[in-house]
């Protein structure tokens, strides 16, 4: 097999150690050599220097955790890295150490049967992380109310029946008057505004319970956690825009797609970045977020049309917004949602919108242009012969006889 990198590295990486194997090839012959450095960042300088002074040129890792990330950092400047996906990269069964694993990263490299992984430029990257927090915070808040929604419950109180949100400004009167020690029902229910569905009688027959002072301490607390929850991600947000500012042109721009809205926006260019090159076409891209079906083929017969796995950050705002642009009116995304819902059901449908909106934003990021609507009767203009046999078909069904003629 054909040697690409003569000179290489493979690393296998571990929260305190770093084993390294250094492959040279020279006149045919293929040399190796292994050593074992600390993970903090002496070793890691060590490291370099030991890997320079062989002459290494490209060096593989695994991505094992976050322990790939320091050592990435210290190399990414001297050195052509690949990140290798553990799972791509396993070894023959029965020999597996340190040693072995560090040598066949080495031997996959040489040889180029690496495929690296997409690795953010530092920028995206810490874009990347304040969003993925944020998202954890917001997580984090609804689990909080949802134990308010419990305590409601454990009460009697049926407050989630009668309002829609019980941390609203309606929800938030009634749940700090219950805690103030307030018991009468029609008094708690005159506190909701007058904007809320439910009658005040509704209200109040809702509002009747048995409120301890168990549950009032446990409201307390859960309120006081749900308004610190609120106040780091208002600071989160604001750190989320201004580290967005050099790509902020870029994430206006995604909002033009149906179903996308600023947050959503913001989500996709923290986990793609908006240099497209280093995706070598759209389909990689969709790969890459796992939204198209597997190849598990076998004996002539397909197993599985699963979606694959991959990118769950950028997965699930992705379905999303395709949820959100099946409701969007007049547009070319909820015309085909429409169209593969009747045939493939509703699942497989919004997986493919939310497809349809990453291809969008791929040649918008790629090309640097606008959101063009196709419209919705786009797969009508497409094949309208196909359209009208479709149709006649349908009304020779119903008994009738049709004839097709193209109007002059």
């Amino acid at each position: 097999m054909e040697v690409l990198y003569p000179r290489c590295a493979g690393l296998d990486v571990h929260k305190d150690t770093v084993v390294a194997c250094v492959r040279v090839v020279e006149a045919g012959r293929v040399t190796t050599a292994v050593q074992t450095f600390g993970t903090t960042t002496a070793g890691l300088l060590t490291l370099a220097d030991w890997l320079e002074a062989h002459g290494c040129t490209y060096v593989a890792l695994e991505s094992t955790g976050v322990y790939w990330k320091p050592v990435w950092h210290v190399l990414a400047g001297d050195f052509e890295l690949v990140l290798a996906h553990a799972g791509h990269v396993r070894n023959v069964p029965g020999r597996k150490s340190d040693v072995n694993d560090a040598v066949w990263l080495a031997d996959l490299l040489a040889h180029g049967l690496l495929r690296g992984s997409f690795v953010p430029p530092p920028a995206v990257q810490e874009l990347r992380d304040l969003t993925r927090t944020r998202k954890q915070l917001v997580r984090t808040l609804g689990q909080h109310v949802q134990r308010i929604e419990k305590v409601l419950e454990d009460a009697n109180i049926k407050l989630t029946g009668a309002l829609t949100d019980v941390v609203g400004a309606s929800g938030r009167r009634i749940l700090e008057a219950l805690i103030a020690g307030e018991s009468d029902p029609t008094a708690l229910a005159a506190l909701a505004s007058a904007r809320v569905k439910a009658s005040r009688a509704e209200l109040a027959e809702a509002l009747r319970g048995r409120v301890t002072p168990h549950h009032r301490f446990l409201l307390r607390e859960h309120l006081a956690v749900i308004d610190h929850l609120r106040a780091r991600i208002a600071v989160f947000e604001a750190q989320i825009g201004a580290t967005l500012e050099p790509f902020r042109l870029a994430a206006e721009r995604l909002m033009s797609i149906p179903g996308v809205s600023h947050v959503s926006a913001h989500v996709i260019v923290a986990e793609i970045g908006i240099d497209m090159q280093r995706f070598p076409s759209v389909r990689h891209l969709i790969s890459w977020a796992g939204l198209c079906p597997r190849m598990d083929e076998s004996a002539g017969k397909r197993r599985s049309t699963r979606i694959r796995k991959g990118a769950p950050w950028l997965k699930t705002v992705l379905v999303q917004c395709a949820w959100g642009a099946s409701r969007a009116k007049g547009t070319y995304l909820q015309a085909q949602f429409r169209r593969l819902k009747g045939r493939r059901g509703a699942m497989k449908a919004v997986v493919a919108v939310a497809a349809s909106i990453l291809t969008a934003a791929y040649y918008m990021l790629r090309d640097g242009a606008a959101y063009r609507e196709l419209g919705p009767d786009y797969f009508d203009r497409r094949d309208k012969a196909k359209l009208a046999q479709r149709l006649a078909r349908r009304i020779k069904d119903l008994g009738y006889d049709v004839q097709l003629n193209i109007a002059a």
